[in-house]
């Protein structure tokens, strides 16, 4: 089956923002929903309760001490609701303005209610070899915690599988750990595209090794794009994880904070593995210029045996043909048997000598 051909990665328009005053809610990437889905659920170690909203107008906001409360909102078009969440819980207006921008970077920042981040999520499409990334935005206050997606594929369906059937530590922790899951099942997900562009690699290595084509060189350099796309996502989150695991916030549970820091550690093995993979396509590429290289130098070398064969052939043809009269050898009656036999054991003595030197 024929892979289909690389497209050309779409770049958004990033909308002028320039004039706006700081905290303005203004969405800025592509909308890839039609309605918005609020997921909520809150819990503690013996009681669960989800609901699942259409909009916000139907959102309801319930808080009970000692539980831990999670909205999950998928659709960041919809920038009235995010509005709405802010003033509802007091959420500093540069905040939802950063929710709403979804070409901002991952970073953490802290704010007297709550501590805020922004990861970059991150799918691998097969069929165009493309590395797709979605924003995700989390801030996390006092035993509630808002996770805002871009797309409406629910990117934690096993952290909330693990909070409906209570198992692991989720139920009897706080808000900060429910932040860390979210985290840490973005983290591990990066594991698996990781996985996939390995695949890829490897199945290009075995092509320039064994049949370099003329598109090899262009997935070549297609797959380093890619993997500059997965530096951008993954360096500037390495930071934004130190600082969590580092930050003071009253937030942030001590308890949680050896968690982060394992995370912190899974984000510098990401971004090993991204620069590793990095200098693999820049042997590849040199690979390929080699095997083309030597490729052509057997072409040469086949080329350069077949004219040195006929050289001396063709000194004879065209030493006879010389229109002399007084050319003693063209008289004799076996001359063109015998000129034909010297040729050929020419021939022979010269892919001998050729054999011997394992030129051929």
């Amino acid at each position: 089956m024929k892979r289909k051909e690389t497209t050309k990665k779409k770049t958004k328009k990033k909308i002028d923002t320039r004039g706006m005053a700081p905290g303005s809610v203004v969405f800025t990437g592509d909308r890839k929903m039609d309605t918005t889905h609020i997921h909520y659920v809150q819990y503690d170690e013996e009681i669960l309760n989800i609901k699942d909203f259409e909009d916000g107008n139907t959102m309801e906001f319930r808080e009970e001490e000692g539980k831990v409360t999670w909205y999950d909102i998928r659709g960041l078009h919809n920038t009235s609701l995010i509005e709405m969440i802010g003033k509802q819980y007091s959420i500093h207006s540069l905040v939802l303005e950063d929710i709403a921008d979804t070409q901002q970077r991952p970073k953490f920042d802290e704010y007297d209610n709550g501590v805020f981040i922004i990861v970059k999520a991150l799918r691998f499409n097969p069929i165009t070899i493309e590395i797709q990334t979605e924003q995700v935005a989390i801030f996390i206050g006092k035993n509630i915690v808002f996770s805002f997606q871009e797309d409406e594929d629910d990117l934690f369906v096993g952290v909330r599988d693990r909070v409906n059937t209570g198992r692991g530590k989720i139920r009897k922790r706080g808000a900060d750990y429910l932040g860390y899951s979210l985290l840490d099942n973005i983290v591990d997900n990066y594991f698996n595209v990781l996985d996939k562009v390995e695949e890829e690699i490897e199945k290009l290595e075995a092509e320039i090794i064994d049949a370099p084509r003329s598109n090899s060189k262009s997935r070549n350099h297609h797959l380093k794009r890619e993997m500059l796309t997965l530096r951008k996502a993954v360096q500037p989150l390495r930071e934004a994880i130190n600082k969590f695991a580092k930050s003071d916030s009253p937030f942030v549970m001590e308890t949680t904070e050896v968690f982060l820091r394992d995370l912190y550690d899974h984000t510098i093995q990401v971004m090993d593995m991204v620069e590793t993979y990095r200098d693999v396509l820049t042997g590849l590429q040199d690979l390929y210029l080699s095997e083309i290289s030597f490729k052509m130098n057997q072409i040469m070398q086949v080329l350069t045996v077949i004219s040195t064969i006929f050289i001396p052939l063709s000194f004879l043809t065209g030493m006879y043909g010389m229109n002399f009269e007084n050319m003693p050898e063209l008289k004799t009656q076996n001359g063109y048997f015998v000129l034909l036999g010297v040729m050929a054991v020419i021939v022979v003595a010269l892919l001998y000598y050729f054999r011997r030197n394992r030129w051929v």
